[in-house]
């Protein structure tokens, strides 16, 4: 059995900015291939409504839109595959990525579109009311919870960014930080301190939530451990996790050059990495919007991109 296969355009993710890469790529007779990896769709098919997107005056739920984007993709002609890419080698090209630990596919051309994985405290009760009221995206979900009571963890500078976003929106919000202090920067914390409807609990930590049909309140310990440890309920509408993202960039690592948090680092705001070829395109590469739109305008980017390097690739001698 041969375990090995040559593709022009290899595209590994099925965010908005993988499916964009593909729609792109596969109009541009590029015969892209395209592996889902772990959670076919992205972080968007643990959204529940998608209000923020153009072209969808009514909202749309997250899986559907990104069905809709794989159904445009596949229209094209693009190869959309199951499986994960579990290993590289980029010293050389083509390029070659393991799928599923078994299978090698050589590409001429790589578009890394793996997204980021946001950080949960690893509480049962995040899993149970996912799109229930926990959510790791103010920008995306902030809006059903106007004149609401919301909780933010976190106490970086995401963490007051978030907390001073929803402000605007909810009718309080309240910062379970687990340290005495905050690690945002002065200017952020300023910001915070200032916004009447912020309520900042220091030396707190979250144990469960509960509710009936969705999120009603946040289990909470003050100083854990302490001689004078506090537990408590607070009713809360909305939980929305600030602890940051893990940018699922492991295998390519050893080659491409990451900041100091594990996100690709591109090429003054275009989608080349530091090795000619490969591209990288959405969450996986931008650790400051993480949206939907933005994912999708850079697979764009990066599939344009990849079209221009194959056709300068077939113009050089004794190609």
């Amino acid at each position: 059995m041969d375990h090995k296969e040559k593709v022009r355009c290899l595209i590994i993710g099925s965010g908005p900015a993988g499916y964009t890469a593909a729609i792109y790529a596969s109009r541009a007779n590029l015969n892209p291939v395209l592996y889902e990896g772990m959670v076919p769709g992205g972080q968007l098919t643990i959204t529940t409504e998608v209000e923020n997107f153009p072209g969808y005056p009514e909202g749309i739920e997250g899986v559907t839109m990104m069905e809709d984007f794989r159904k445009q993709a596949a229209r094209f002609g693009t190869d959309i595959r199951k499986g994960i890419a579990t290993a590289a080698d980029l010293s050389v090209r083509p390029f070659k990525i393991t799928i599923d630990g078994k299978k090698t596919i050589e590409a001429e051309a790589l578009i890394i579109a793996t997204g980021a994985t946001a950080k949960y405290l690893g509480l049962p009760d995040e899993k149970k009311y996912a799109g229930m009221g926990v959510s790791a995206c103010a920008t995306c979900d902030g809006f059903f919870y106007r004149k609401k009571q919301v909780a933010v963890v976190g106490g970086g500078d995401t963490a007051c960014e978030e907390a001073l976003y929803l402000s605007t929106l909810a009718e309080r919000v309240y910062m379970i930080v687990r340290k005495p202090f905050f690690r945002a920067s002065k200017v952020m914390q300023e910001k915070v301190f200032k916004t009447s409807n912020i309520k900042v609990l220091f030396e707190h930590n979250a144990t469960g939530l509960f509710g009936e049909n969705g999120v009603e309140g946040v289990h909470l310990v003050k100083r854990s451990g302490e001689p004078d440890e506090e537990r408590y309920d607070l009713a809360v509408d909305g939980f929305f996790l600030a602890i940051g993202h893990t940018p699922n960039t492991g295998i390519f690592k050893k080659w491409i050059t990451t900041d100091d948090y594990g996100y690709i680092i591109t090429q003054n705001g275009k989608p080349m990495t530091d090795i000619e070829g490969v591209f990288a395109a959405g969450d996986v590469a931008d650790p400051d919007y993480r949206q939907a739109i933005t994912a999708a305008a850079s697979g764009c980017k990066a599939a344009i991109e990849a079209e221009r390097y194959l056709s300068c690739k077939a113009l050089e001698p004794n190609q």
